[in-house]
């Protein structure tokens, strides 16, 4: 493990081995060095927005930006594979609802890892678990689960 990481919850080696792997926590290690002023100061500007805003004046756009909004221009095109998003499931990703999604004939399948799941430690390690499991194609369905 990183010296730098501290882990403060239960950690079983099966999740140390599979999901907190010292690669993943240097990598967070390196997002963090990164990127650790600029969100302590997004979050302080956050705060005089609001209020801004509580003192009832009104959001505009940054005048940096004027030339981009000012300016003709377009995004490169979505990839084939998110241009039909007729049918898109979101949801937790337990076991069971990844299975259920992937098999549906959906053509999306969102992991929501916030509203449609107690984001407790125990459930986010085991959701990144089934994730990780799901792209390699080795999830299974579990016991007493109807086909």
């Amino acid at each position: 493990m990183s010296p730098s990481v501290k882990l403060v919850g239960p950690v079983s080696s099966y999740f140390r081995d599979f999901i907190l792997t010292p690669d993943a926590l240097n990598f967070i290690v390196h997002l963090h060095s990164c990127f650790q002023p600029t969100r302590k100061e997004l979050l302080y500007e956050r705060k005089l927005r609001q209020k801004e805003w509580d003192r009832a004046c009104k959001p505009s756009f940054l005048e940096a930006t004027k030339d981009i909004r000012d300016t003709a221009w377009q995004v490169v095109a979505a990839p084939l594979d998110l241009l039909d998003r007729r049918v898109e499931i979101t949801g937790p990703a337990d076991q069971k609802m990844m299975i259920n999604a992937l098999n549906s004939g959906a053509k999306v399948f969102m992991a929501d890892l916030e509203d449609a799941c107690s984001p407790t430690w125990h459930n986010i390690l085991k959701s990144l678990d089934n994730l990780n499991k799901a792209v390699r194609r080795t999830i299974v369905r579990p016991p007493g689960l109807a086909v």
